[in-house]
């Protein structure tokens, strides 16, 4: 119940997060933001490292650093498809990629969830993609690339970061954010796009990232207590706290299949904390 607990601040989290980004890069472009948060959330994690203590390995500081190449690299196709208005495209792919790509890697090292857990984690697949799914016609190319790219970047960071051993603390994460804001950089660049803050706006960067920070010290902390393929399942739900802000601050109407969308992720949650 610890890691469900855990998983659920850790996807609230995340999707507050986003939905902050989101609207920020909306009004400005989304490599500043993507950086600004990776940097705050640097600055934040590497605080509460040297608070809480821990001994890291080497292995340790590497997942921490190939988490950060996920979490770099996802952030910005996310924050850039939300930025371009296509957050129905863009947030169920981003999720269902980031709920999946862990799933294998924690079965092949051996993690066997129940049977009510897997029913659990195949309900809230197909309710990850319907909380937040927007009509066909809004399913441009470039939309589903930014999905796909970010998708596959959250899905490494969930893998990577749930490697971390409990006896490291947080400096892992710290590394995974340092090498996070380089990765936005080095993928703007390669891009041709600016990535240094100019602007004012800019700066609601550094309450996403510190909103992010908290979320994957919260996941980390839900591996820990729990199995990863579950875990990154739960925390892959952030798109229903995105959409439901939207809808309380941008007015943004429910469908219908958004409705059953959060009830298949309620149902799913239920499933798992019972087979917790």
């Amino acid at each position: 119940m610890i890691s469900l607990t855990l998983a659920l601040v850790a996807a609230v989290g995340y999707g507050l997060s986003d939905f902050i980004g989101g609207v920020a890069s909306r009004r400005t472009t989304a490599w500043p933001v993507a950086f600004l948060a990776a940097i705050a959330a640097a600055v934040m994690t590497l605080l509460v490292a040297l608070t809480v203590g821990g001994s890291p390995s080497m292995s340790d500081l590497i997942w921490g650093g190939l988490a950060g190449v996920g979490s770099g690299f996802g952030g910005a196709f996310l924050y850039r498809g939300l930025a371009s208005g296509r957050m129905g495209v863009v947030a169920p792919i981003s999720a269902v990629g980031a709920a999946l790509i862990p799933l294998p890697a924690a079965i092949f090292m051996g993690e066997r969830p129940t049977l009510i857990a897997w029913v659990g984690i195949v309900l809230a697949l197909p309710g990850i993609w319907m909380v937040s799914r927007e009509p066909a016609a809004h399913a441009t190319a470039a939309g589903v690339t930014d999905g796909l790219l970010a998708g596959l970047g959250f899905g490494l960071l969930f893998v990577a970061a749930g490697q971390v051993t409990p006896e490291a603390g947080l400096l892992p994460l710290a590394i995974t954010q340092v090498i996070g804001a380089a990765s936005v950089a080095v993928t703007a660049t390669l891009l041709g796009q600016a990535w240094l803050p100019r602007r004012t706006v800019d700066l609601w960067g550094v309450l996403a990232g510190t909103l992010a920070a908290s979320a994957m010290i919260c996941f980390l902390l839900a591996t820990h207590h729990g199995y990863l393929s579950i875990s990154a399942v739960i925390t892959s739900l952030y798109p229903a706290a995105t959409i439901a802000l939207a809808a309380v601050f941008l007015k943004e109407r429910f469908s219908a299949s958004q409705g059953v969308g959060m009830a298949l992720c309620l149902l799913a949650v239920v499933l798992v904390g019972l087979a917790n």
